[in-house]
């Protein structure tokens, strides 16, 4: 029996993976790994237009991977690594229901193996 997630749940897991599926907000989050940082210093390894730019902090802020505090005209942002937790425990979920599939399957063909003349 398949138990399904509560649909806010799966919405925000939903939101985490789509932002982590795009390249650059991946490398911002690597950026964010070593410290809070504005939004030009983040910007300026990349070679995009900075509205563009700021379209991927945008989704990142929305989902809940970075948090972000404006003081004067700049705007910092840091990461809020407690939001990972949903898709962190989602991945080990499906690790150990796999890992244990796997190993039923290894017992299941060294029982076929042993059975063989």
């Amino acid at each position: 029996m398949l138990r399904r997630m509560p649909q806010r749940t799966s919405a925000q897991l939903d939101s985490v993976f789509r932002a982590l599926g795009d390249p650059t907000r991946r490398a911002v989050i690597e950026q964010l790994a070593t410290g809070s940082k504005s939004t030009s210093a983040l910007a300026q390894p990349f070679s995009m237009a900075f509205p563009s730019f700021t379209q991927h902090l945008d989704v990142l802020e929305r989902c809940g991977l970075v948090l972000s505090h404006k003081q004067g005209r700049i705007r910092t942002f840091r990461l809020a690594p407690e939001s990972m937790t949903h898709a962190e425990s989602w991945i080990s979920t499906q690790r150990d229901l796999w890992d244990r599939r796997l190993d039923q399957l290894d017992n299941h063909l060294r029982t076929m193996k042993d059975m063989q003349p």
